[in-house]
């Protein structure tokens, strides 16, 4: 299916208002300080074709900063990964790595599963 226009995903499809307009609700997150954000370490292989990798879920902020955050975990382990649905995701069994880059940088409330 061609997607040229998306629309709404609230389930809007037309309307006979000429001034109606799509009202997106994203209101500006603001990023929790690193020693309040309550981050989890996991390893996952589950559909992703039998690769391992480390998920750090439950950051609470901005997308531009957990791009940035998981940017700085790639280069510290040295391999790659991206950040997405709210995780930042690294190839491999990362996690005393992760876990020391985010010790370090005070990330103090992370879990390690």
């Amino acid at each position: 299916m061609n997607k040229k226009y998306s629309g709404d995903k609230g389930g809007f499809v037309y309307s006979t208002d000429p001034d109606f307009r799509f009202e997106e609700e994203n209101q500006p997150v603001e990023t929790l300080p690193p020693g309040e954000q309550p981050l989890v370490i996991q390893l996952d292989n589950k559909q992703r074709g039998g690769k391992t990798v480390t998920l750090i879920s439950g950051f609470m902020g901005n997308a531009d900063d957990l791009d940035k955050i998981a940017k700085q975990l790639r280069n510290y382990c040295g391999t790659g990964g991206s950040a997405k649905d709210g995780l930042a995701i690294v190839q491999g069994d990362q996690r005393d790595k992760v876990f020391q880059w985010l010790q370090k940088n005070g990330y103090s409330k992370t879990k390690r599963k």
